[in-house]
């Protein structure tokens, strides 16, 4: 006789998978990193990706779109500037912020990196159905929604 799982089994599952393979993919890039011999950690490789999709925005947005702290990002950001990735450019809108911008050398990274990157996101899915990964994108979309619903009340 077999037990079934209830919802709450099968989504705790579910976000253990999913980090699991965050993880696998987080140690995969590391080494194709090291490999090529660039001078980043993946954490800085996830604030270029942020900027490689929109380049010019403050710290705070990078800090939410990678769910970090904005003091973990000023440190972040401070490497990449010494590594002359990006800079940290006054906004004309507001003196109070700073924006970070690609340099040169970072907009030469994202051609580097940007095809292993999509080639080890392929390797994830050959068998998976174009449907079934965006029903599954819209299922942990609504479960980030209704958790973070829960934290407003």
């Amino acid at each position: 006789m077999t037990v079934s799982k209830t919802k709450t089994e099968i989504a705790l599952e579910l976000g253990r998978a999913m980090t699991d393979l965050k993880n696998h993919l987080r140690r995969n890039i590391q080494l194709r990193i090291r490999e090529q011999g660039i001078d980043l950690t993946f954490e800085m490789l996830e604030i270029l990706s942020c900027l490689w999709k929109k380049d010019g925005v403050n710290q705070q947005e990078l800090a939410d779109q990678t769910l970090r702290d904005k003091s973990g990002i000023t440190y972040l950001i401070d490497n990449l500037v010494r590594r002359q990735i990006v800079t940290r450019v006054e906004d004309e809108k507001d003196r109070r912020n700073r924006l970070v911008y690609l340099t040169e050398k970072g907009l030469v990274l994202k051609e580097q990196l940007k095809s292993w990157g999509a080639d080890l996101y392929d390797s994830a899915i050959p068998d998976i159905d174009p449907q079934q990964l965006l029903n599954s994108l819209d299922l942990v979309n609504k479960m980030i929604a209704n958790v973070k619903a829960t934290m407003q009340q």
